[in-house]
């Protein structure tokens, strides 16, 4: 296993030629792809990103019904959970345990998500939080702006390379790498999958007014752009807006909005204060959809080992400082009575 993040430049028209490949399979070329020099935007490699977002404007002629949208809300959801609870909490932090069947399930749920595989998201995000909003950072606001946060940075040629040095405990699977290598395959079958689902319910439910186009355009384009910008506003947006009440030493951000949207995502100035717990909502009023989730997996025997916040993160305090405050409290000691005895001889 090499570090692709040394590896050489190479002319342009290989450059193109490995871009065009990695529609199909992203590790080709592995050894020339670029990530020295100043990030620039790779188009031949973001033609499908670009596609999708073009393909919504198919709503124009499926036209919408309510199964449609119902389904793209569902599908963006169980999406988000996969992304926020497994390709984050799980795969980028390890905040909890799982067996490997289970992983695996959920690497592929994540795999649908078209944010490329489980091993370049988790070794990306990694890297974010040793490097957060300094100049090493893949997308900062502070040092990149609001659209290069959000996505231009991942369009650019210098992220395109996985970073499996920092993953190397999810690197020994090879069904990850699988899925990792060849991230294109499970979009496909999904989209194909949505196709199939519109056709299925047309033949047999007519009355719900759907069909096979109009459900591929719905229930996985329009469904898979909107959950891409909502995870990119965690890296944009998350790092702009909200409140910080932790000291980070980043832009990192607390915002209820985009909690609600990406399922927990949005306690983001807690996360990065304590990255190791699996709950990113700290206190029972931040709504934390993902945390609760995986709680009720963990009832039934799927995930285990959760972490939660020790109190004195919570407060803002360090062991030491917690452990102190136990000590110095006062210690009431009740003594017995002994019971009057009368008549004592002399």
């Amino acid at each position: 296993m090499s570090d692709t993040r040394t590896a050489p430049t190479t002319t342009t028209g290989r450059d193109r030629w490995y871009s065009f490949l990695r529609w199909f399979d992203s590790w080709a070329g592995l050894e020339h792809m670029k990530v020295e020099g100043p990030p620039k935007f790779d188009f031949i490699r973001s033609i499908p990103f670009i596609g999708v977002h073009l393909m919504c404007l198919g709503i124009f002629w499926v036209g919408w019904s309510w199964t449609a949208v119902g389904v793209a809300v569902a599908f963006y959801f169980i999406r988000m959970f996969a992304i926020t609870g497994w390709y984050h909490r799980y795969f980028s932090h390890r905040t909890f345990k799982t067996s490997r069947t289970v992983q695996f399930a959920f690497a592929v749920l994540g795999g649908m998500c078209a944010q490329r595989g489980p091993l370049w998201w988790a070794g990306h995000h990694r890297h974010h939080h040793i490097a957060s909003d300094t100049p090493d950072d893949v997308h900062s606001p502070r040092q990149g702006g609001f659209l290069w946060s959000h996505m231009g940075w991942f369009t650019s040629q210098t992220h395109y390379a996985p970073r499996f040095k920092s993953i190397t405990d999810f690197y020994k699977f090879p069904e990850l790498r699988f899925l990792d290598r060849f991230d294109i395959l499970l979009p496909v079958l999904t989209g194909f999958g949505m196709f199939g689902l519109g056709r299925l319910l047309e033949a047999h439910a007519p009355d719900l007014g759907t069909n096979g186009p109009q459900m591929l355009i719905w229930g996985f384009f329009v469904s898979t752009v909107a959950l891409a910008h909502g995870t990119f506003t965690i890296n944009s947006l998350s790092h702009v807006y909200g409140s910080q009440r932790y000291e980070t030493g980043d832009d990192s951000r607390n915002n209820f909005f985009l909690a609600l949207i990406t399922m927990g995502e949005g306690w983001h100035n807690n996360h990065h204060y304590y990255p190791a717990s699996t709950r990113q909502g700290f206190y029972w009023w931040e709504i934390d959809v993902t945390y609760y989730c995986l709680k009720l997996m963990e009832q039934l025997g799927l995930v285990w080992d959760i972490r939660d916040v020790p109190e004195y993160v919570r407060e803002g305090k360090s062991k030491h400082e917690s452990d102190l405050g136990v000590l110095k409290r006062p210690i009431e000691v009740t003594l017995p009575v002994p019971a009057q005895v009368e008549n004592i001889p002399g």
